[in-house]
Protein backbone atom coordinates (compact mmCIF):
# COMPACT_ATOMS: atom_id res chain seq x y z
CA UNK A 1 0.00 0.00 0.00
CA UNK A 2 1.35 3.42 -0.97
CA UNK A 3 1.72 6.19 1.58
CA UNK A 4 3.11 9.71 1.72
CA UNK A 5 5.92 10.88 3.97
CA UNK A 6 8.24 13.79 4.63
CA UNK A 7 11.85 12.65 5.00
CA UNK A 8 14.37 15.13 6.39
CA UNK A 9 18.10 15.04 6.89
CA UNK A 10 19.94 17.76 8.78
CA UNK A 11 23.46 18.28 10.03
CA UNK A 12 26.85 19.68 8.97
CA UNK A 13 26.97 20.66 5.32
CA UNK A 14 29.49 18.52 3.43
CA UNK A 15 29.93 17.61 -0.23
CA UNK A 16 28.08 14.37 -0.96
CA UNK A 17 25.22 14.67 1.56
CA UNK A 18 22.55 15.34 -1.06
CA UNK A 19 23.93 12.69 -3.42
CA UNK A 20 23.92 10.05 -0.67
CA UNK A 21 20.39 11.02 0.43
CA UNK A 22 18.90 10.63 -3.04
CA UNK A 23 20.95 7.50 -3.73
CA UNK A 24 19.21 5.75 -0.83
CA UNK A 25 15.79 6.98 -2.00
CA UNK A 26 16.55 5.76 -5.51
CA UNK A 27 17.43 2.28 -4.27
CA UNK A 28 13.90 2.00 -2.82
CA UNK A 29 12.12 3.31 -5.96
CA UNK A 30 10.84 6.37 -4.13
CA UNK A 31 8.61 8.81 -6.05
CA UNK A 32 9.50 12.44 -5.35
CA UNK A 33 6.58 14.84 -4.94
CA UNK A 34 8.52 17.88 -3.70
CA UNK A 35 12.02 18.75 -2.44
CA UNK A 36 13.53 21.68 -0.57
CA UNK A 37 17.11 22.21 0.58
CA UNK A 38 18.64 25.06 2.57
CA UNK A 39 22.13 25.82 3.82
CA UNK A 40 22.39 28.01 6.90
CA UNK A 41 25.61 28.86 8.75
CA UNK A 42 27.37 25.69 7.61
CA UNK A 43 24.43 23.36 8.24
CA UNK A 44 22.24 21.62 5.70
CA UNK A 45 18.54 20.88 5.92
CA UNK A 46 17.17 18.73 3.11
CA UNK A 47 13.53 17.64 3.01
CA UNK A 48 11.77 15.40 0.49
CA UNK A 49 8.01 14.91 0.27
CA UNK A 50 7.65 11.40 -1.18
CA UNK A 51 5.27 8.64 -2.16
CA UNK A 52 6.36 5.08 -1.36
CA UNK A 53 5.29 1.56 -0.50
CA UNK A 54 4.49 1.58 3.23
CA UNK A 55 6.12 -1.86 3.56
CA UNK A 56 9.48 -0.23 2.76
CA UNK A 57 9.33 2.46 5.46
CA UNK A 58 11.43 0.76 8.11
CA UNK A 59 14.01 -0.48 5.62
CA UNK A 60 14.24 2.99 4.02
CA UNK A 61 14.71 4.77 7.33
CA UNK A 62 17.43 2.37 8.42
CA UNK A 63 19.19 2.72 5.06
CA UNK A 64 19.24 6.49 5.39
CA UNK A 65 20.62 6.33 8.93
CA UNK A 66 23.35 3.88 7.94
CA UNK A 67 24.39 5.75 4.81
CA UNK A 68 24.28 9.29 6.19
CA UNK A 69 25.84 8.54 9.57
CA UNK A 70 29.29 9.19 8.11
CA UNK A 71 28.12 12.77 7.45
CA UNK A 72 26.82 13.16 11.03
CA UNK A 73 23.29 13.65 9.75
CA UNK A 74 20.06 13.39 11.77
CA UNK A 75 17.21 11.65 9.94
CA UNK A 76 13.50 12.14 10.57
CA UNK A 77 10.56 10.52 8.80
CA UNK A 78 7.02 11.86 9.18
CA UNK A 79 4.17 9.73 7.81
CA UNK A 80 1.19 11.48 6.20
CA UNK A 81 -2.23 9.83 6.46
CA UNK A 82 -3.12 10.97 2.94
CA UNK A 83 -1.75 13.13 0.18
CA UNK A 84 -1.52 16.77 1.21
CA UNK A 85 0.08 19.79 -0.37
CA UNK A 86 3.76 19.61 0.47
CA UNK A 87 4.21 23.33 0.94
CA UNK A 88 1.89 26.26 1.45
CA UNK A 89 1.34 28.73 -1.35
CA UNK A 90 2.05 31.99 0.41
CA UNK A 91 -0.46 34.77 -0.19
CA UNK A 92 1.53 37.72 1.18
CA UNK A 93 5.07 38.89 1.87
CA UNK A 94 5.97 40.80 5.03
CA UNK A 95 9.28 42.70 5.04
CA UNK A 96 10.86 43.89 8.30
CA UNK A 97 13.68 46.46 8.11
CA UNK A 98 15.57 48.23 10.86
CA UNK A 99 18.99 49.21 12.14
CA UNK A 100 18.51 46.25 14.48
CA UNK A 101 15.89 43.51 14.22
CA UNK A 102 15.80 41.71 17.54
CA UNK A 103 14.16 38.49 18.65
CA UNK A 104 11.62 40.69 20.45
CA UNK A 105 10.78 42.36 17.14
CA UNK A 106 10.35 39.05 15.36
CA UNK A 107 8.24 37.70 18.23
CA UNK A 108 5.94 40.72 18.18
CA UNK A 109 5.44 40.54 14.40
CA UNK A 110 4.83 36.79 14.51
CA UNK A 111 2.27 37.21 17.29
CA UNK A 112 0.47 39.98 15.41
CA UNK A 113 0.26 37.74 12.36
CA UNK A 114 -1.03 34.89 14.52
CA UNK A 115 -3.75 37.23 15.81
CA UNK A 116 -5.09 37.28 12.26
CA UNK A 117 -4.69 33.49 11.82
CA UNK A 118 -1.85 34.08 9.37
CA UNK A 119 0.65 31.24 9.08
CA UNK A 120 4.34 31.97 8.50
CA UNK A 121 5.44 29.60 5.73
CA UNK A 122 9.04 30.71 5.31
CA UNK A 123 11.51 33.34 6.55
CA UNK A 124 14.63 34.53 4.76
CA UNK A 125 17.25 37.19 5.39
CA UNK A 126 17.27 40.06 2.88
CA UNK A 127 20.11 42.33 3.99
CA UNK A 128 22.52 43.19 6.77
CA UNK A 129 23.61 46.69 5.62
CA UNK A 130 22.71 49.51 5.83
CA UNK A 131 19.69 47.92 7.51
CA UNK A 132 18.90 44.46 8.77
CA UNK A 133 16.14 42.99 6.66
CA UNK A 134 13.98 39.88 6.85
CA UNK A 135 11.16 38.65 4.64
CA UNK A 136 8.31 36.50 5.94
CA UNK A 137 6.16 34.61 3.46
CA UNK A 138 2.74 34.10 5.00
CA UNK A 139 -0.60 32.45 4.22
CA UNK A 140 -3.54 34.70 5.04
CA UNK A 141 -7.24 34.27 4.45
CA UNK A 142 -9.03 37.34 3.12
CA UNK A 143 -7.81 40.89 2.63
CA UNK A 144 -4.45 42.03 3.91
CA UNK A 145 -5.76 45.51 4.80
CA UNK A 146 -6.57 44.81 8.49
CA UNK A 147 -3.14 43.19 8.90
CA UNK A 148 -1.49 46.15 7.18
CA UNK A 149 -3.10 48.56 9.64
CA UNK A 150 -2.06 46.45 12.63
CA UNK A 151 1.51 46.11 11.37
CA UNK A 152 1.72 49.87 10.72
CA UNK A 153 0.89 50.51 14.37
CA UNK A 154 3.35 47.83 15.48
CA UNK A 155 6.01 49.43 13.29
CA UNK A 156 5.74 52.67 15.28
CA UNK A 157 5.96 50.81 18.58
CA UNK A 158 8.99 48.73 17.58
CA UNK A 159 10.91 51.40 15.67
CA UNK A 160 11.27 49.30 12.52
CA UNK A 161 9.70 49.46 9.07
CA UNK A 162 7.18 46.72 8.26
CA UNK A 163 5.65 46.35 4.81
CA UNK A 164 3.11 43.80 3.59
CA UNK A 165 1.99 43.12 0.05
CA UNK A 166 0.56 40.28 -1.98
CA UNK A 167 3.02 37.58 -2.95
CA UNK A 168 3.25 35.68 -6.22
CA UNK A 169 2.89 36.93 -9.78
CA UNK A 170 1.25 40.20 -8.78
CA UNK A 171 4.36 41.19 -6.87
CA UNK A 172 6.90 39.92 -9.39
CA UNK A 173 5.04 41.65 -12.24
CA UNK A 174 5.92 45.16 -11.03
CA UNK A 175 8.18 46.68 -13.68
CA UNK A 176 8.09 50.49 -13.36
CA UNK A 177 9.32 52.55 -10.38
CA UNK A 178 8.57 56.28 -10.33
CA UNK A 179 10.26 58.59 -7.81
CA UNK A 180 9.45 62.03 -6.53
CA UNK A 181 12.60 64.14 -6.57
CA UNK A 182 13.00 66.70 -3.77
CA UNK A 183 13.61 65.05 -0.37
CA UNK A 184 13.10 61.65 -2.01
CA UNK A 185 15.55 60.94 -4.82
CA UNK A 186 17.68 63.89 -3.67
CA UNK A 187 18.23 65.23 -0.17
CA UNK A 188 17.33 68.91 -0.65
CA UNK A 189 14.64 71.16 -2.14
CA UNK A 190 15.70 72.68 -5.47
CA UNK A 191 13.58 75.83 -5.10
CA UNK A 192 15.24 76.54 -1.75
CA UNK A 193 18.69 76.05 -3.27
CA UNK A 194 17.86 78.51 -6.04
CA UNK A 195 16.42 80.97 -3.52
CA UNK A 196 19.64 80.79 -1.51
CA UNK A 197 21.59 81.95 -4.56
CA UNK A 198 19.16 84.84 -4.99
CA UNK A 199 19.28 85.78 -1.32
CA UNK A 200 15.54 85.15 -1.14
CA UNK A 201 15.41 82.37 1.47
CA UNK A 202 13.15 84.36 3.80
CA UNK A 203 10.63 85.20 1.08
CA UNK A 204 10.47 81.59 -0.13
CA UNK A 205 10.14 80.27 3.42
CA UNK A 206 7.23 82.67 4.03
CA UNK A 207 5.39 81.40 0.95
CA UNK A 208 6.05 77.80 1.99
CA UNK A 209 4.61 78.51 5.44
CA UNK A 210 1.44 79.98 3.91
CA UNK A 211 1.06 76.91 1.71
CA UNK A 212 1.44 74.61 4.71
CA UNK A 213 -1.34 76.55 6.46
CA UNK A 214 -3.59 75.87 3.47
CA UNK A 215 -3.68 79.48 2.28
CA UNK A 216 -2.16 78.55 -1.10
CA UNK A 217 -2.41 75.48 -3.29
CA UNK A 218 0.72 73.97 -4.81
CA UNK A 219 0.54 75.87 -8.10
CA UNK A 220 -0.02 79.22 -6.39
CA UNK A 221 2.84 78.63 -3.97
CA UNK A 222 5.16 77.48 -6.77
CA UNK A 223 4.47 80.55 -8.89
CA UNK A 224 5.00 82.88 -5.91
CA UNK A 225 8.28 81.21 -4.99
CA UNK A 226 9.54 81.22 -8.58
CA UNK A 227 8.68 84.92 -8.83
CA UNK A 228 11.33 85.63 -6.19
CA UNK A 229 13.96 84.33 -8.64
CA UNK A 230 13.28 87.00 -11.28
CA UNK A 231 16.47 88.56 -12.62
CA UNK A 232 18.75 85.77 -11.42
CA UNK A 233 21.46 84.81 -13.91
CA UNK A 234 20.61 81.49 -15.60
CA UNK A 235 24.09 80.19 -14.81
CA UNK A 236 22.82 79.59 -11.28
CA UNK A 237 20.99 76.55 -12.63
CA UNK A 238 24.26 74.77 -13.36
CA UNK A 239 25.64 75.80 -9.97
CA UNK A 240 22.64 74.35 -8.16
CA UNK A 241 22.68 71.20 -10.31
CA UNK A 242 26.31 70.63 -9.29
CA UNK A 243 25.36 70.89 -5.61
CA UNK A 244 22.58 68.31 -5.70
CA UNK A 245 23.17 65.35 -3.42
CA UNK A 246 21.46 62.03 -3.99
CA UNK A 247 19.69 60.40 -1.08
CA UNK A 248 21.92 57.64 0.38
CA UNK A 249 21.35 54.48 -1.61
CA UNK A 250 19.55 56.23 -4.49
CA UNK A 251 22.21 55.45 -7.10
CA UNK A 252 22.40 51.83 -5.93
CA UNK A 253 18.62 51.55 -6.09
CA UNK A 254 18.24 52.95 -9.59
CA UNK A 255 21.24 51.03 -10.91
CA UNK A 256 19.87 47.76 -9.52
CA UNK A 257 16.39 48.40 -10.92
CA UNK A 258 17.83 49.25 -14.33
CA UNK A 259 20.01 46.13 -14.33
CA UNK A 260 16.96 44.00 -13.48
CA UNK A 261 14.94 45.41 -16.36
CA UNK A 262 12.66 47.81 -14.51
CA UNK A 263 11.68 51.10 -16.13
CA UNK A 264 12.60 54.03 -13.89
CA UNK A 265 11.22 57.57 -13.75
CA UNK A 266 11.22 60.80 -11.78
CA UNK A 267 8.38 63.34 -11.59
CA UNK A 268 9.15 66.57 -9.80
CA UNK A 269 7.55 69.80 -8.74
CA UNK A 270 11.07 71.18 -9.24
CA UNK A 271 12.66 72.21 -12.51
CA UNK A 272 13.69 70.27 -15.59
CA UNK A 273 16.77 72.42 -16.25
CA UNK A 274 18.20 71.38 -12.89
CA UNK A 275 17.26 67.70 -13.14
CA UNK A 276 17.93 66.69 -16.74
CA UNK A 277 21.66 66.02 -16.24
CA UNK A 278 20.94 64.03 -13.08
CA UNK A 279 18.30 61.98 -14.89
CA UNK A 280 20.75 61.26 -17.71
CA UNK A 281 23.47 60.27 -15.24
CA UNK A 282 21.11 57.83 -13.50
CA UNK A 283 19.85 56.56 -16.88
CA UNK A 284 16.23 57.14 -15.93
CA UNK A 285 13.73 56.27 -18.64
CA UNK A 286 11.39 59.17 -17.94
CA UNK A 287 11.74 62.60 -16.34
CA UNK A 288 9.08 65.28 -15.94
CA UNK A 289 9.38 68.59 -14.08
CA UNK A 290 8.48 72.27 -14.39
CA UNK A 291 10.29 74.51 -16.86
CA UNK A 292 11.78 77.82 -15.74
CA UNK A 293 11.41 80.63 -18.28
CA UNK A 294 14.75 82.15 -19.30
CA UNK A 295 15.05 85.32 -21.40
CA UNK A 296 18.39 86.88 -22.37
CA UNK A 297 20.23 84.63 -19.93
CA UNK A 298 18.08 85.63 -16.95
CA UNK A 299 15.30 83.90 -15.04
CA UNK A 300 12.03 85.77 -15.57
CA UNK A 301 10.42 84.49 -12.38
CA UNK A 302 7.87 82.47 -14.33
CA UNK A 303 7.36 78.82 -15.29
CA UNK A 304 6.41 77.75 -18.80
CA UNK A 305 3.61 75.32 -19.55
CA UNK A 306 1.63 73.06 -17.28
CA UNK A 307 2.68 72.98 -13.63
CA UNK A 308 3.66 69.55 -12.30
CA UNK A 309 1.28 69.40 -9.36
CA UNK A 310 -0.41 66.57 -7.48
CA UNK A 311 -2.79 65.72 -10.33
CA UNK A 312 -0.09 65.97 -12.98
CA UNK A 313 2.16 63.52 -11.13
CA UNK A 314 -0.52 60.84 -11.30
CA UNK A 315 -1.15 61.62 -14.97
CA UNK A 316 2.54 61.26 -15.76
CA UNK A 317 2.71 57.92 -13.91
CA UNK A 318 -0.19 56.67 -16.04
CA UNK A 319 1.54 58.00 -19.16
CA UNK A 320 4.78 56.18 -18.29
CA UNK A 321 2.89 52.93 -17.65
CA UNK A 322 1.00 53.15 -20.94
CA UNK A 323 4.18 53.95 -22.86
CA UNK A 324 5.87 50.92 -21.26
CA UNK A 325 2.92 48.65 -22.04
CA UNK A 326 2.24 48.08 -18.34
CA UNK A 327 -0.87 48.02 -16.19
CA UNK A 328 -1.06 50.41 -13.26
CA UNK A 329 -0.90 47.39 -10.95
CA UNK A 330 2.66 46.88 -12.25
CA UNK A 331 3.84 50.31 -11.10
CA UNK A 332 5.56 51.50 -7.93
CA UNK A 333 5.55 55.13 -6.78
CA UNK A 334 7.84 56.62 -4.12
CA UNK A 335 7.29 60.05 -2.57
CA UNK A 336 7.34 62.10 0.61
CA UNK A 337 4.70 64.86 0.49
CA UNK A 338 1.04 65.71 -0.02
CA UNK A 339 1.83 66.51 -3.65
CA UNK A 340 2.52 62.78 -4.15
CA UNK A 341 -0.78 61.49 -2.72
CA UNK A 342 -2.55 60.93 -6.05
CA UNK A 343 0.49 59.22 -7.61
CA UNK A 344 1.03 57.02 -4.55
CA UNK A 345 -2.67 56.09 -4.42
CA UNK A 346 -2.81 55.21 -8.12
CA UNK A 347 0.31 53.01 -8.18
CA UNK A 348 0.19 49.27 -7.73
CA UNK A 349 2.52 49.78 -4.75
CA UNK A 350 2.77 53.20 -3.13
CA UNK A 351 5.74 53.79 -0.81
CA UNK A 352 5.93 56.77 1.55
CA UNK A 353 9.59 57.74 2.00
CA UNK A 354 10.20 59.55 5.31
CA UNK A 355 6.87 61.12 4.53
CA UNK A 356 4.30 63.50 5.97
CA UNK A 357 1.45 61.81 7.92
CA UNK A 358 -1.11 62.52 5.17
CA UNK A 359 0.92 60.52 2.66
CA UNK A 360 1.65 57.66 5.06
CA UNK A 361 -2.11 57.26 5.52
CA UNK A 362 -2.67 56.37 1.85
CA UNK A 363 0.61 54.52 1.15
CA UNK A 364 0.89 50.74 1.00
CA UNK A 365 4.26 50.85 2.77
CA UNK A 366 6.28 53.43 4.69
CA UNK A 367 10.04 53.91 5.00
CA UNK A 368 11.31 55.81 8.04
CA UNK A 369 15.06 55.37 7.52
CA UNK A 370 17.17 57.67 5.27
CA UNK A 371 18.25 54.90 2.88
CA UNK A 372 16.65 54.69 -0.55
CA UNK A 373 17.86 51.11 -1.10
CA UNK A 374 15.30 50.01 1.50
CA UNK A 375 12.93 50.18 -1.48
CA UNK A 376 14.75 47.19 -3.00
CA UNK A 377 14.09 45.04 0.05
CA UNK A 378 10.41 46.00 0.04
CA UNK A 379 10.32 44.72 -3.54
CA UNK A 380 11.86 41.47 -2.29
CA UNK A 381 15.26 42.00 -3.91
CA UNK A 382 17.90 40.41 -1.62
CA UNK A 383 21.31 41.93 -0.92
CA UNK A 384 23.17 39.52 -3.20
CA UNK A 385 21.26 40.87 -6.23
CA UNK A 386 21.90 44.54 -5.43
CA UNK A 387 24.30 46.39 -7.75
CA UNK A 388 26.49 48.50 -5.46
CA UNK A 389 27.66 52.00 -6.35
Amino acid sequence: MDTFAVITTSGPDKPGVSAAFFRVLSSHNIELVDVEQAIFSGRISLAAYVRLDSARLEQLEQGLRNTLSIYNQVISLDIKADETTSRARSTHSVVILGESVTARTMSAVAQELANFDANIDRIRGLSTYPLMGFELFISLQGSGDPVRSALAQLSKELGVDIAIERAGLQRRAKRLVCFDCDSTLITGEVIEMLAAHAGKEAEVAAVTERAMRGELDFEESLRERVATLAGLDASVIDEVAAQIQLTPGARTTVRTLNRMGYRTAVVSGGFIQVLEDLAADLQLDYVRANTLEIVDGKLTGRVIGKVVDRKAKEEFLREFAADSGLRMSQTVAVGDGANDIDMISAAGLGIAFNAKPALREVADASVSHPYMDEILQILGIPAEEVVSE
